[in-house]
């Protein structure tokens, strides 16, 4: 899908998206977002549009998108979890007339969102993904075409409110607030959290002797309930072979790598074949009341 062509997606859902920093309403205008307030946004040619006024740094590069980018979609590791949400989905939203709008908040590069809607029976769905990284929506609007791509701060979504059907935050920092004013009426969270075993191969790998061999959780349910109405806890535990180009490729796409010795991280990707701990839990929500 070339710029033009996404542009047209864009005006298509413009109601959807508003002003980061003025919440005013948007119009495309010359390749542009622009607000009646005149902030301008441009849709890059990749097409994705970056709603930062400045850029962030961030330790999150090419390298690392473009390994989380194989794993997600090649290794087949995280499978089943795509299963179960798109099973929620199913459940939850059978009987929605128009396109069903699923947000991705902290997106990265996009394959968690673009392999849920593949296998989703809802042929009406629009993804929108959300990152603070434009190393992730860069790869993500330059692999999938058909979900919008925006650089954003998930503390100022570029968003209206109420839009969203279901908003989805997997393995990423959320903003429970801001999911409150984004949420449909009859909307669903989904939070995806780690538990204790989760990919503990690889944190025993590279953190034999200290604190990080082991995930702590910070008992992120509590926290969910604040927020939402907690209506099911679902369970996502196995194991999954990985060869050993696949394991080079957790290795790379993980932050825990960014503090290991290399010479524990070299070992780890040399090992011809190793079993690999999915260990989390989907935490669906709905808003209170």
């Amino acid at each position: 899908m070339n710029k033009q062509k996404k542009l047209e997606s864009v005006q298509q859902h413009i109601a959807v998206i508003c002003c980061p920093y003025c919440r005013r309403s948007l119009q495309v205008k010359n390749g542009s977002l622009i607000c009646t307030e005149g902030h301008t946004f441009d849709m890059a040619r990749q097409g994705y549009v970056n709603m930062l006024n400045r850029p962030r740094n961030q330790q999150y590069d090419k390298r690392l998108f473009a390994a989380r980018q194989e794993i997600i979609t090649g290794s087949g590791l995280y499978d089943v979890l795509h299963e179960k949400i798109v099973n929620v989905i199913n459940d939850y939203f059978p009987a929605v007339g128009s396109s069903l709008l699923i947000l991705d908040a902290g997106c990265g590069e996009g394959s968690h969102l673009q392999r849920i809607i593949e296998q989703s029976e809802r042929t009406a769905i629009t993804g929108v993904g959300l990152d603070l990284s434009k190393e992730g929506i860069k790869l993500a609007a330059q692999s999938y075409k058909q979900p919008l791509w925006f650089v954003g701060d998930l503390a100022k979504s570029p968003f209206a409110d109420g839009v969203f059907h279901a908003i989805l935050n997997i393995l990423s920092p959320a903003n429970y607030k801001e999911f409150q004013r984004l949420l449909a009426p009859n909307g669903l969270v989904m939070k995806v959290v780690p538990r204790q075993h989760y990919l503990k191969e690889l944190r025993e790998a590279l953190f034999r002797e200290t604190e990080k061999k082991v995930y702590r959780n910070q008992r992120p349910a509590c926290r969910f309930k604040e927020h939402f109405e907690l209506v099911d806890v679902i369970d996502v535990s196995h194991v999954k072979s990985l060869n050993q180009t696949e394991l080079h490729q957790l290795a790379l796409m993980s932050p825990l790598s960014w503090t290991a010795e290399r010479e524990r991280i070299a070992r780890f990707s040399e090992r011809e074949t190793a079993g690999i701990t999915v260990d989390l839990e989907i935490l669906v929500g709905r808003l209170k009341g």
